[in-house]
């Protein structure tokens, strides 16, 4: 039996990369690894990612990194106040994505994935492999969530790790809506799922609407001719959802 280790933070991305190595790549045992560092969505990531490894009957485990949190300069461990993207600001994302970009998160994250898939190899004689959500944006965008990054780990753990233990990002050059066509396919529920940067409501899942995160999940429920339903704080008028059936 195959097993495997998940990053998952909740998202819409990292759910469908679960769902995908359970029922795509037949893995047998798996864990869900969450990472509380801080974010200010850390209820409602918390709660998909728990949610994820019970629907997927995985085991959830959860790393704090509380240093992490002190030495971000990103706006998501932040009380600041988040710009309300518009769909046309979609066409050039690169300085809002930095306002959200964590430096060296993705190397911290799979360094502590890795450990853990070492020692459950050196305990229980039990190879895991790792995999992560990462869906390729551009290098401008999140430089640690690229194939190029996804390589030079793979080749930092050969050499860094006793025994060969596979680093895989089975999504990452796909875009947001063939990423949702594949959550349909395997029966992702998708209101289970949380995307938001920003948070409204720990309580009832809301999503903003309006950060950068958001503004990607709907062009992608857009662009996959899905009706989205997410629960959103405010919806932006410029996104076209009444012709939504003239998509794809």
């Amino acid at each position: 039996m195959k097993n495997a280790i998940i990053l998952c933070s909740g998202g819409l991305d990292s759910v469908v990369t679960a769902y995908y190595v359970k029922n795509k790549a037949k893995y047998g045992k798996i864990y869900i690894l969450f990472f509380n560092y801080g974010q200010r969505t850390l209820k409602q990531e918390k709660r998909a990612s728990k949610l994820c490894a019970e629907k997927l009957n995985g085991k959830f485990i959860e790393i704090k990194l509380p240093e992490l949190n002190k030495i971000s300069t990103s706006l998501i461990n932040s009380a600041k106040k988040a710009n309300k993207v518009s769909r046309k600001q979609l066409k050039n994302t690169e300085k809002e994505h930095l306002n959200w970009y964590v430096p060296c998160r993705n190397i911290i994250f799979l360094t502590y994935a890795l450990a853990i898939a070492e020692s459950k190899l050196i305990k229980n004689k039990q190879k895991y492999d790792i995999f992560t959500g990462f869906k390729n944006e551009g290098k401008e965008a999140y430089p640690d969530a690229t194939s190029e990054f996804v390589s030079i780990m793979n080749k930092l753990q050969a050499t860094a790790v006793k025994k060969n233990i596979r680093i895989i990002a089975p999504l990452i050059n796909k875009d947001k809506e063939d990423i949702i066509q594949l959550g349909k396919e395997f029966g992702v529920d998708f209101r289970n799922t949380y995307s938001c940067y920003v948070g409204v409501n720990s309580k009832n899942n809301k999503h903003c609407g309006t950060c950068l995160s958001c503004r990607l999940r709907q062009e992608g429920f857009y662009w996959a001719g899905l009706q989205d339903p997410t629960n959103y704080e405010i919806k932006m008028k410029d996104f076209p959802e009444n012709q939504l059936k003239n998509r794809h």
